[in-house]
């Protein structure tokens, strides 16, 4: 996958404030996708890069739960899903659904970081994706407590976090219009909004006209 060697500027049609790697500004959220199956060896390939995040003391809490595209078990997967997530994530070549271990597999202590670890894990399989030039969107807009159900996941040991729908890009045609108006690279808030010197700020009246 060729990618722009700027390390600031525009890049993926984003505004780049501060010099960095252009892996993250290329990855963002599509939807369309072409119905396209991938390989296992490709899949496998997203679930490596996830066994490289960081995790408190390597717990690694993070469990994931796929359905390959034509399975029985994409469609369980997919009937889970809002319809607003359903009309464009059926094109998926696999649905994944995020798990977090609430407990430290050594001890059985709580795992105050379990959320958090595996949230580390899913970003690197979304920019894993990327770098592969796949789409993977991210997605809350599931039935939360059917999920546990239809997957058997054991409620009092493990938190369901998210699904994502992982395939290869597709035509933006497919795509009802609303969803056609959102398909392209968003921005994001200013650094100085959500970072802080010394103590937390709610807003940013208090920093220094530098800053601002």
């Amino acid at each position: 996958m060729q990618v722009s060697q700027d390390l600031a500027g525009v890049i993926n049609e984003r505004e780049v404030d501060h010099e960095i790697s252009p892996i993250f500004p290329l990855r963002w959220s599509k939807r369309a996708m072409s119905g396209e199956l991938i390989t296992k060896e490709e899949l496998l390939r997203l679930f490596e890069a996830a066994r490289w995040a960081p995790s408190s003391f390597n717990n690694q809490p993070w469990r994931f739960i796929y359905a390959l595209r034509n399975s029985e078990d994409f469609d369980r997967f997919s009937d889970l899903l809002q319809e607003s997530n359903r009309v464009w994530a059926k094109e998926a070549a696999v649905l994944v659904l995020i798990v977090s271990h609430k407990t430290f597999d050594k001890t059985g202590q709580p795992a105050r970081t379990h959320s958090f670890d595996t949230g580390a894990a899913w970003e690197n399989i979304a920019l894993q994706a990327s770098h592969m030039g796949f789409v993977c969107h991210g997605m809350e807009g599931f039935d939360y407590i059917q999920a546990y159900d239809e997957l058997s996941i054991p409620r009092d040991q493990y938190v369901v976090e998210a699904m994502a729908a992982i395939g290869k890009p597709g035509n933006i045609e497919i795509l009802p219009t609303k969803l056609k108006e959102k398909e392209h690279p968003n921005t994001r808030k200013p650094i100085e909004e959500f970072v802080f010197e010394g103590r937390f700020r709610s807003d940013n009246s208090e920093l220094p006209p530098t800053y601002r």
